[in-house]
């Protein structure tokens, strides 16, 4: 490695460090909060840091990267014949690595913000009495769909083994890979910097206040958990027994065991804390939504498709209320409305006058 690129790299490397501020400065402040909230309820036996840093560092600080990698080479290989040096020149120069590995060094400190939003999530429980919320949750959900518990008319569709199977691997790994697969293109790819402080700034903003302000302020359960908090065990009985099915199948029902059984004893685990209102899940879905109408009106209109099926899906397997996922929609609007007029664009990528050209351009958007 010549010291020119050296150099540039590092020169690169930290001016986009610089750029990105904003986002380690909320980390950085989410992070002091959660602490001290945690102390001052003598509540730090619940933090939750150290729980992602293994799983989390090997999903964003290997799988990611390495299928990265192999994205650019094919992409290369297949698009390029003849001009493939010049494409792999662009795609390896100091300018697009230290455009990478900024985006690399986002995603770590998304390991400390994630701890965050558990260990907070964690202790919510705390600040009430208990889930004050779930009976008026569950009931202005039977008032909005005509005196029925939304789960009911979802369930004369989706009634079958075979399609709680399929919304159950959509729910619990598909979504997953979709919004942290997001967030790692938003982070790391050239192709998405103009937006990439707006996004992560967003994506931040959804879990705090979604998932721990408003789920604190209106703390609800959920319906797989109705029971237990409110007594009445008969009003979501039959969905419970659904989603039970058979044992070696019912990965939601094991789920929501492990979560109570967390929230019993106290103890602080990988995704643990419960609160249902509003949806995170079904927010996050609406975040990539409204940001992929920026791009295009048509994939636009697919997200809010999925942005459908997961609000059904977070119905169907007692996780939320209809309306928890209704306000994570409109709360998300706000957020991303919020963001887009308040920050100004991404960093600036600048490809190099003489590598100019379509190759030099599709080469530093490749990924």
């Amino acid at each position: 490695m010549s010291d020119g690129f050296k150099t540039t790299f590092l020169r690169e490397t930290a001016a986009y460090v610089r750029a990105d501020a904003a986002i380690y400065l909320i980390i950085a402040i989410y992070a002091l909060c959660g602490m001290l909230l945690l102390h001052g309820l003598q509540a730090d036996d619940r933090a939750a840091y150290s729980i992602y840093f293994g799983m989390d560092m090997v999903m964003f600080g290997l799988v990611m990267p390495v299928a990265v990698f192999i994205f650019d080479l094919c992409w290369s290989v297949h698009r390029f014949d003849r001009r493939r040096r010049l494409v792999f020149r662009h795609v390896f120069s100091p300018q697009r690595l230290a455009y990478f590995v900024s985006g690399m060094l986002i995603m770590q400190s998304m390991l400390v913000f994630f701890g965050t939003f558990t260990s907070v999530k964690n202790i919510l429980p705390l600040l009430h009495d208990g889930f004050a919320y779930d009976r008026l949750h569950a009931d202005i959900d039977a008032a909005l769909h005509g005196g029925v518990d939304p789960w009911r008319l979802i369930q004369t569709v989706w009634g079958t083994e075979s399609i709680r199977q399929i919304v159950e691997w959509n729910y619990n790994f598909l979504w997953f890979l979709v919004c942290y697969g997001a967030l790692f293109f938003v982070a790391t790819s050239p192709r998405a910097r103009k937006h990439r402080t707006r996004y992560v700034v967003a994506f931040m903003l959804v879990w705090i206040v979604v998932g721990n302000i408003l789920a604190g302020a209106f703390l609800s359960a959920g319906p797989a958990f109705y029971g237990l908090v409110t007594g009445d065990t008969l009003r979501f009985a039959e969905q419970l027994e659904f989603l039970a099915g058979r044992e070696i199948t019912a990965v939601t029902a094991s789920y929501q065991d492990y979560l109570w059984n967390a929230h019993v004893s106290g103890q602080a685990g990988l995704g643990t804390g419960i609160s249902a209102f509003p949806s995170v899940h079904v927010a996050l879905t609406s975040l990539n939504a409204y940001f992929l109408c920026l791009f295009s009106r048509r994939l636009g209109a697919v997200a809010f498709c999925y942005v459908g099926f997961v609000e059904l899906s977070s119905v169907y397997l007692a996780w939320h209320y209809a309306i928890d996922g209704y306000a994570a929609i409109l709360v998300t609007g706000l957020i991303f409305a919020v963001v887009s007029k308040w920050l100004p664009d991404g960093t600036r990528w600048i490809v190099p006058r003489r590598h100019g050209g379509a190759v030099g351009a599709a080469a530093f958007t490749a990924s």
